[in-house]
């Protein structure tokens, strides 16, 4: 019953496409909990199994945070293009759909916050994709991302122009 509110709140504050959201929708890696907060499913393996959620409050007061019981280590949001080899990993679930939509080609994946090596991360790192760090461009970010390259020298830096990808996509006020 919240759903509208969460996508009210995507589209229109946060500048995300309905044609990339609904899928996402579809799919139950997006929908609303019952405070109307959007609920971004992370999930573990091929299987996608999922292992908890990143939440983003959309109401008047901005806030984050994760579902109770998440196993954030375990698993990760993702949206992208099946068969993709080609991967771009971001902070957080809203950055990593504003990526989707400046990269459509690529498979965007949220690390929950600038983490440099998520215990997942080593296992896609030795399937041979090409991976590129899009953390966002502040100083945590930064030092993140050269953490995460300095473990997987195979890693590029993807620096957003903007703070993070969201605000590449959202008109300045």
């Amino acid at each position: 019953s919240k759903l509208r509110r969460v996508r009210n709140y995507l589209t229109q504050h946060r500048n995300l496409s309905s044609s990339v959201l609904e899928p996402l929708i579809e799919a139950g890696k997006l929908y609303a909990d019952n405070r109307g907060n959007a609920v971004f499913l992370l999930v573990a393996g091929k299987a996608n199994h999922p292992v908890g959620a990143e939440l983003r409050g959309t109401g008047t007061r901005a806030w984050r945070g994760m579902a109770p019981g998440t196993r954030k280590d375990s698993g990760y949001f993702w949206v992208g293009a099946k068969g993709s080899k080609r991967i771009i990993l971001c902070e957080s679930a809203i950055d990593a759909i504003s990526c989707y939509m400046l990269y459509p080609d690529r498979v965007c994946i949220s690390t929950a916050g600038a983490r440099p090596n998520p215990p997942w991360l080593r296992a896609i790192v030795n399937r041979d994709y090409e991976v590129d760090c899009g953390f966002d461009a502040d100083p945590p970010g930064d030092a993140a991302s050269q953490e995460m390259i300095r473990l997987y020298p195979n890693i590029r830096r993807l620096r957003p122009v903007a703070k993070d990808w969201n605000l590449v996509l959202t008109p300045v006020s």
